[in-house]
């Protein structure tokens, strides 16, 4: 699923920021940016991403800004001393001159290594929890439209199976009259016995009633699990699974042109199920 997360705060010295944004996948996919000298931490930073967002393609970044005078670099005054000495030597100039040039050379400036304390490693697990929830508030949000979506879907596949069962009577009786039409262009006589008995076996091989009842439990057992407050994405993708198996089943047995352009429409219906659960968990 979707997703944005981020929470900022500002010590004394420092302008610290935690991220977290979330596209589409099927899997945990996660890419993370952090200074260097917080990689110790990384580890269980992912593991905590991980056990809360489950799936996605996950970018997270913390971004440290210094801004306190104590974090200003300073002037390696040894280095800019001989490097001031050399130009003097190259050419004449006054000493603020040669400074000017000094100053932009390799090492003249030096700053103190960047080390993480407990406190500001405390900060940063305070701020990813609240990214974490932001972003799970996000993911909420989206996943009532989604559930929205996905009973008006599974309720219009409803009803188009109720329109298939009426449409059963019409279908037996068109297919008996195509038969015998069929038969008397033949020109061939037949046993009326005979013929009942043969229209029967046929008419059974077309029958769909063990699909239409496999397709309700299916379509309510995809509502039940929606419902639940667990989280059932992969559950609901093999359910929706059964019920694509059961329309393509009524689809190949109806042989009636009405009842065909139902089962497409209930399939087209499908699809879009099948579209948005991607999104799902």
């Amino acid at each position: 699923m979707t997703g944005y997360g981020k929470a900022v705060t500002q010590t004394t010295d420092k302008k610290i920021q935690v991220e977290l944004k979330a596209l589409n996948s099927k899997n945990l996919d996660l890419n993370s940016r952090i200074p260097s000298y917080l990689r110790e931490r990384e580890l269980l930073w992912r593991s905590k991403i991980n056990k809360n967002l489950k799936r996605g393609k996950v970018d997270f970044s913390i971004q440290i800004e210094n801004i306190g005078i104590q974090n200003a670099p300073n002037i390696n005054k040894d280095i800019v001393a001989k490097y001031i000495d050399q130009l003097r030597t190259i050419a004449p100039a006054d000493k603020i001159e040669h400074l000017k040039i000094a100053i932009k050379l390799p090492d003249a400036l030096k700053s103190e290594a960047s080390q993480a304390n407990e406190e500001e490693y405390q900060i940063i697990e305070s701020l990813l929890e609240e990214s974490l929830e932001k972003i799970t508030m996000y993911r909420t949000k989206e996943g009532a439209i989604l559930e929205k979506d996905f009973k008006l879907r599974i309720k219009n596949i409803q009803e188009l199976s109720k329109k298939i069962h009426v449409l059963q009577p019409e279908r037996i009786e068109n297919t008996k009259k195509r038969i015998r039409k069929a038969l008397e262009e033949l020109k061939e006589k037949t046993d009326e016995n005979r013929f009942e008995q043969e229209l029967i076996y046929y008419l059974e091989k077309l029958d769909i009633t063990e699909e239409e009842v496999r397709l309700s439990h299916n379509l309510n057992e995809f509502l039940d699990t929606l419902d639940t407050p667990q989280s059932n994405g992969k559950k609901l993708g093999f359910i929706v699974q059964e019920i694509g198996r059961e329309i393509n089943t009524m689809g190949s047995k109806s042989n009636y042109a009405p009842m065909q352009k139902v089962v497409i429409t209930m399939k087209d219906e499908l699809e879009k199920i099948k579209e948005q659960l991607l999104n799902v968990l």
